[in-house]
């Protein structure tokens, strides 16, 4: 007990002071109460959590009580005796500069920590140095993850497992949970922390619903996917913090701090300062990237206006570099633009050259290398026929690949019909006439023209008719025999169509238009 931490001194001579403590004090008495069997005394003070006991002779009594002696001896309090030359205020005194002293040391040593992290921030590996430091300065290790919660940096006996599982356990909660400890099991109680001080091991914090700090257990409906504003787990022989990275309201990343002991204020402040230098590192890796992207969307431009050396120009300062002729044009949803920015020259295209008014990730590749640039890019992918930089053939080339994208699995639009997820206009165009249009656009024209045909209230198909028809070649035996009907019942089906459409069956035009209309709604 000797070795008992003394948060501050208070004085008393109540017969129970222990409403009056907060625990961690250095009590002081001259007992002059103090009378008989004093075990109750003591064992109030020792459940509150009083760290010593001071008592001042020469005043009530003239040595420590016998009784008093026995009593903290059997209940491991400390317990010393006070001169009656050494006033009680001295003693505060001494103890307030030694804990100010304390404070002091303890600051110095996180600014000075702050520093080294601040150094290895700076240096080539960036976040992943940050990381290495931090692990140093906690005397345990330390992981950086994604949004994802996928582990990108981790030091030698990171226990990434926990933090990983307890991240993924809580995306995907339907409410905020006490979360456990993956290798003891235990329950860490989630409770609030009060302004200015750091979440306890085995706290769970999290935002409220007006984005205010409490605890994470309270009450409200359950809220799918929540993630705590800061996670602390705690285990036999170890303890995790996770903080979030990212200055907006969804997490950019996360980063894990463990260690075997509790983590002291002062380790809390140094975790703090790298977490606002990873946050730092990120937002302005994050900033320096959307420049180098909308720079990139500006050269796309510049080629389809035909602009070449001018999009050259713009391109060399980033480190970039357009493919030798032939290319294709790649065409992929927005999320597809991380994955193909590392393989090809990648840019975003947004207004007109979108697809549905949804901005469009473009690729251009060389045209030999096109289908396996686009299998990694992991979504729905169109490929355009080879290409040169000429702004036609580009443009059509763009058009193609969009209209190939329309039509890949998974992309909103047809089945598709290539490997996979990734769709070539060459296998597109191999569909027909058809495969080239617009799906909806298609059977929206398809309706309104054949309306009055499916409103037609006769038992007779005017539609099966007509499709026999047309598939015949305008040849009456040819289309009554695979109706099953006479041909003269056929003319007259064929004069009811003409009448409803009001148009020329032997117009080839009308005929056209028929046989689209007809086709489209097979599909």
């Amino acid at each position: 007990m000797l070795d008992a931490a003394v948060r501050w001194v208070a004085v008393s001579e109540l017969a129970d002071p222990t409403p009056y403590l907060e625990g961690g004090e250095l009590l002081l008495t001259t007992g002059m109460r103090m009378e008989g069997d004093q075990s109750q005394y003591v064992a109030r003070l020792v459940a509150r959590g009083v760290a010593g006991l001071g008592f001042g002779v020469g005043v009530s009594h003239e040595e420590v009580p016998p009784a008093l002696v026995t009593a903290a001896e059997e209940a491991g309090l400390p317990l010393f005796e006070v001169p009656r030359e050494t006033p009680f205020i001295a003693i505060g005194k001494g103890v307030s500069e030694l804990l100010a002293a304390e404070q002091y040391d303890e600051i110095s040593r996180a600014f000075a920590a702050q520093g080294r992290l601040t150094r290895a921030a700076l240096r080539p590996e960036g976040m992943h140095a940050v990381i290495d430091r931090l692990a140093k300065e906690v005397g345990g290790w330390a992981a950086l993850l994604d949004e994802a919660g996928e582990v990108r940096h981790a030091t030698r006996g990171a226990n990434t497992e926990a933090v990983v599982s307890e991240l993924s356990r809580l995306r995907t909660a339907t409410r905020p949970s006490a979360p456990r400890h993956p290798e003891s099991g235990r329950a860490a109680e989630p409770r609030p922390v009060e302004p200015g001080r750091h979440p306890e091991p085995g706290g769970l914090t999290e935002p409220g619903p007006s984005g205010e700090t409490g605890a994470g257990g309270g009450g409200g409906g359950g809220r799918v996917g929540a993630l705590p504003a800061s996670l602390a787990l705690s285990g036999p022989g170890e303890h995790i913090v996770v903080q979030p990275l990212g200055g907006g309201a969804r997490p950019r990343g996360f980063f894990a701090v463990g260690g075997g002991q509790p983590f002291s204020p002062v380790t809390h402040t140094v975790i703090n300062a790298a977490g606002s230098l990873l946050t730092l590192a990120l937002e302005q890796g994050r900033t320096q990237l959307e420049a180098a992207r909308r720079a990139r969307s500006a050269v796309l431009e510049l080629l389809l206006s035909g602009a070449r050396e001018q999009a050259r120009a713009v391109l060399e300062p980033l480190g970039g570099r357009l493919p030798e002729e032939p290319l294709a044009v790649l065409a992929a949803g927005a999320d597809a633009l991380e994955a193909l920015e590392p393989l090809a020259f990648a840019a975003l295209l947004t207004g007109e050259g979108a697809l549905a008014d949804r901005p469009l990730a473009v690729a251009l590749v060389p045209d030999t290398v096109a289908e396996k640039v686009a299998l990694e890019a992991d979504a729905p992918v169109g490929v355009s026929l080879p290409c040169g930089y000429a702004p036609e053939g580009l443009n059509g080339a763009l058009d193609q690949a969009r209209r190939a994208l329309a039509a890949a699995p998974g992309s909103g639009g047809g089945p598709g019909k290539g490997r996979g997820r990734v769709v070539r206009f060459a296998e597109l165009a191999g569909q027909g006439l058809l495969g080239l249009l617009d799906r909806a656009a298609a059977q929206a024209f398809a309706t309104a023209l054949l309306a009055p045909l499916t409103a037609y209230g006769s038992r007779a198909d005017l539609v099966e008719s007509l499709r026999a028809y047309l598939d015949s070649n305008g040849h009456w035996d040819a289309a009554a025999q695979r109706l099953g009907v006479h041909r003269h019942t056929l003319r007259y089906r064929m004069k009811r169509v003409t009448e409803l459409l009001g148009r020329d069956l032997d117009d080839p035009g009308v005929r056209a238009e028929l046989w689209l209309a007809l086709e489209a709604t097979r599909r």
